[in-house]
């Protein structure tokens, strides 16, 4: 059984060894936290859930589909058998929009998707695993959110003209709007609830060769808002540390 004073960390959206969720909970495995890796794929989860255990330190993996209402109260019953609370949630699942795509000509069901993986998924589970944080001292939510949802991001933000797509940012954006109503929500309680943007990363091929950098920088605002103490700053928006404005 895991030790009373052990981190217990869900990580979402865990699907490629490229991505932030994966390098998460690498850096959650090297401050010795239990870490919990999830996919919509049982396989992927188990693969990349085994990649990490290669590293040393105790993981493990469950399927879930941010989508699916059955999968999330499945995997918060068994993190409650199992482990009997969850200090730790990291919403990282999300979905994409067609890049360029332009709000005026979006498909709508496209979009109506992304909302699903990104703003529904997140809020899904926030529900789903909400009375396991609730028996942790200090309970800690990070959704992971982009500048893309931000009106103040000159490269990415919502008035930029980038080519992300208006499904992928207007779904950030509601993120963190669901980050703030959350965390006003639970004032009172041992959870903080925070948002973070981890930059323009190398979570595909060339990325570096584009000047994004590495997936290692971008986790490290994760892990920082997942590790807050106690009287750490609630329904933010945060990158690097460092308060976003959206």
């Amino acid at each position: 059984m895991t030790s009373p004073t052990q981190t217990i960390a869900l990580i979402t959206g865990v699907g490629r060894p490229e991505g932030i969720g994966f390098e998460v909970g690498r850096q959650f495995l090297a401050r010795g936290f239990t870490v919990l890796v999830t996919a919509r794929r049982e396989e992927a989860a188990s693969e990349l859930a085994a990649r990490l255990r290669g590293q040393g330190g105790d993981v493990h993996a469950f399927k879930l589909d941010v989508a699916s209402l059955g999968d999330a109260t499945d995997v918060a019953s068994r993190v409650g058998d199992h482990w009997g609370r969850l200090d730790v949630l990291v919403n990282n699942a999300a979905g994409v929009s067609a890049f360029g795509e332009k709000p005026s000509s979006a498909d709508l069901d496209a979009a109506r998707q992304v909302m699903d993986a990104t703003l529904f998924g997140a809020w899904r589970t926030c529900q789903a695993f909400l009375p396991l944080l609730r028996r942790s001292e200090s309970g800690r939510i990070v959704n992971v959110s982009s500048g893309a949802g931000s009106h103040d991001d000159a490269m990415f933000g919502l008035t930029s003209g980038n080519g992300m797509g208006p499904g992928y940012a207007v779904s950030k954006a509601a993120l963190n709007a669901l980050t703030a109503a959350l965390a006003t929500e639970l004032h009172d309680s041992s959870i903080l609830v925070n948002a973070v943007c981890p930059g323009f990363t190398a979570t595909f091929p060339g990325g570096e060769a584009m000047g994004a950098r590495p997936v290692s920088e971008g986790a490290k605002g994760i892990v920082w808002a997942a590790t807050l103490p106690n009287d750490g700053p609630r329904g933010g928006f945060f990158r690097d540390g460092k308060p976003l404005p959206w």
